[in-house]
């Protein structure tokens, strides 16, 4: 399965991703989503992680040495903006056909590009990932509606999962199990004064 990020960014987003996708690849991360928003005049959202689904502080501050000076020298937003490098968090966006199978069980809020079979917005739970198509299971069909549904990824234009008791518990699960694997320790530890 390929691990390429599917749903992208358009206008400046798009152009800042094609800009800073590969730098951040070289430092061994993966870039999940760039959002330029209003929030406190302007901020420059870089939300990354690396190949396992795994980010410290110390990634989010190597991430935004390495990319502070490509973006003064291309220079892609024409007004002044603060940048926040951040995870993807526990309600991250879905962006890659992995991110679907790895959250399946789970549910998510997508929009599609257009409208399709009545609608553009859904949510539903993942049930499965079978080539490009998403199968989702809404929590309460209509009468006229069947439980599951299908959509293509390529009809999708945004996608991220509700936050849920389940989703918190598995995530932190998941994130303890990875630090452990990897020997990372927790944020703060080792750094407290006596």
């Amino acid at each position: 399965m390929s691990d390429k990020r599917i749903i992208v960014e358009s206008g400046i987003d798009a152009r800042v991703a094609t800009i800073l996708e590969p730098e951040i690849e070289d430092l061994g991360y993966r870039l999940v989503r760039v959002k330029l928003s209003n929030i406190n005049g302007s901020t420059l959202q870089i939300m990354a992680e690396r190949p396992d689904g795994t980010m410290n502080v110390a990634g989010c501050e190597e991430i935004s040495r390495a990319i502070s000076p490509v973006l003064d020298i291309e220079d892609p937003i024409p007004q002044a903006y603060h940048l926040e490098i951040s995870s993807p968090g526990i309600d991250r966006p879905l962006v890659r056909l992995s991110d679907f199978v790895t959250w399946s069980g789970h549910t998510a809020k997508l929009e599609t590009h257009q409208i399709v079979n009545g609608r553009k917005r859904y949510k539903g739970m993942i049930v499965s990932v079978e080539g490009r198509n998403i199968t989702f299971r809404r929590e309460a069909a209509a009468q006229d509606e069947e439980p599951n549904f299908v959509l293509s990824i390529d009809d999708i234009k945004d996608a991220k999962l509700v936050m849920t008791d389940e989703l918190i518990t598995e995530a932190l699960k998941r994130d303890k199990s990875l630090r452990e694997a990897n020997g990372i320790e927790d944020e703060g530890e080792g750094a407290r004064e006596n």
